[in-house]
C-alpha cells in the first residue's frame, strides 16, 4: 500500500513539495522510504496526488508531484459530531474514529457534567492537537478532505447558533425511539453526544427545544467515546455507503 501524507495546499503537478516535519520523519524513520519511492499526497481540499520522493534525509524530505487524481472517499452523510468534552485520551479516540467514519466536522462543547475544562490557552492547544489527529486519521483511512474542528464552546452557546442540519439527533439511552425508526436524512445531520455522566436533564430539555430528537442505540449504555462512533457506524449502515 502506497504511503499517504497530508501537505498544506496548494499541490501542483510538476512541483517539488517539502513534506511537513511529521510526515518527513514518518517517511524516513518509520517507513524507511527512499528517493524514487511512490507516495500519495493530499492537501485536504479534494482529490489526491501521485508523487515520487525527491529527497529523503534524517530531518527533511520532499516529493515531486506527478499527477492529480480526482478521487473522493467522502460519506454521503454530512454529519457534524457535537461531542461534550471528555478526558483527553477518550476525546482523541472519539475524534479519530469519527473521522474514519466520515464526519465533516467536530464541535467540542462544554456541558454541565464535563470533567474537562479548558481555558483559552489550553483550548487553542487542544484544537491544534485534535487537528493533527484529524490529519493522521485522513492519512490512514484514505479521505482527501479534512473535517473541520470547531473551537470549543459552551453547549448552550452551540444550541443557540443557527444550524443548517435538518436532522439533529441526541443520544439518550432511555429514548423511546431507535435510529432504525427514522427516515434517511436528506441533508446535513448533527449528532450530540454527552460526557461521561451524560447530559444534565435541563441540557437535554434545551437540546430538545432546539430541535434535537432523542434516539437510543439498543439496550446497553455505551461509554461516551464509544457512543458517537457506534452511532456513526449505524448511520452509515442504514443510510450511507456501507449498504
Amino acid at each position: 500500500m502506497t504511503a499517504r501524507f497530508f501537505c498544506p495546499p496548494p499541490l501542483v503537478p510538476g512541483a517539488e513539495i517539502a513534506l511537513p516535519q511529521s510526515a518527513a520523519h514518518h517517511a524516513a524513520q518509520v517507513l524507511r522510504l527512499r528517493v524514487g519511492d511512490a507516495v500519495t499526497l493530499f492537501d485536504g481540499e479534494g482529490g489526491e496526488y501521485g508523487a515520487l520522493l525527491a529527497r529523503v534525509g534524517a530531518r527533511a524530505a520532499s516529493a515531486r508531484v506527478v499527477e492529480r487524481r480526482a478521487i473522493e472517499r467522502e460519506s454521503p452523510l454530512q454529519v457534524t459530531l457535537v461531542q461534550a468534552l471528555i478526558a483527553a485520551e477518550r476525546m482523541d479516540y472519539a475524534i479519530q474514529k469519527a473521522v474514519e467514519l466520515g464526519v465533516v466536522a467536530i464541535a467540542p462543547v462544554a456541558s454541565a457534567r464535563s470533567v474537562t475544562r479548558l481555558d483559552a490557552s489550553r483550548a487553542q492547544r487542544r484544537v491544534e492537537h485534535w487537528r493533527q489527529i484529524v490529519v493522521a486519521s485522513c492519512e490512514q483511512c484514505g479521505r482527501n478532505r479534512l473535517p473541520a474542528v470547531h473551537a470549543p464552546c459552551d453547549l448552550g452557546e452551540w444550541l443557540r447558533k443557527p444550524s443548517p442540519a435538518r436532522l439533529r439527533l441526541l443520544l439518550a439511552p432511555a429514548a423511546p425511539q431507535s435510529l432504525a425508526e427514522l427516515s434517511a436524512p436528506g441533508s446535513a445531520v448533527e449528532l450530540l453526544v454527552g460526557p461521561e455522566g451524560g447530559l444534565a436533564p435541563e441540557e437535554e430539555a434545551v437540546a430538545l427545544a432546539a430541535g434535537f430528537r432523542a434516539v437510543r442505540l439498543g439496550p446497553r449504555i455505551l461509554r461516551t467515546e464509544t457512543a458517537g462512533p457506534a452511532m456513526l457506524a449505524a448511520m452509515n449502515a442504514l443510510w450511507g455507503d456501507w449498504r
